[in-house]
């Protein structure tokens, strides 16, 4: 991570490298109390829900590109999912989510399918890529 990003994509950086690391209490703290948390099945709010996914959905996200303007970022991901029960990883795939930082933590992040629903849902573009971030 650059050491002149911003304070929002520094928190998104701090914030994949603990779910990635399953530090579910890192997690936490770099989320705001009442998180939401959604996706293409849906969103809810808090962080009871925020651990109970990052501690069941066996996700990896590896950042990739990030756009950021404002409160919002996009970050453009590689995700892979490990199955709890067979142990077998899914062949990564491209998704992209939409986070607002607020006040120094995550107040939302909503996943979506591709890099253009998130950059559209955010109010972003190709533009706002940041590079080197």
């Amino acid at each position: 991570m650059d050491n002149n990003a911003s304070p929002e994509i520094r928190v998104i950086a701090e914030w994949h490298d603990a779910l990635n690391g399953g530090d579910v209490d890192r997690l936490m703290q770099l989320s705001a109390p009442d998180v939401e948390v959604g996706g293409p099945r849906g969103a809810g709010r808090g962080l009871e829900l925020l651990r109970d996914w990052a501690s069941r959905a066996g996700i990896h996200l590896a950042l990739r590109r990030v756009f950021h303007a404002g409160e919002a970022v996009v970050a453009e991901q590689e995700a892979a999912w490990t199955s709890m029960e067979t142990v077998d990883t899914t062949p990564p795939q491209t998704v992209a989510s939409v986070f607002i930082v607020r006040d120094g933590r995550v107040a939302s992040v909503m996943r979506h399918d591709s890099l253009a629903e998130a950059l559209s849902a955010a109010g972003l573009d190709e533009s706002d890529v940041i590079e080197n971030g």
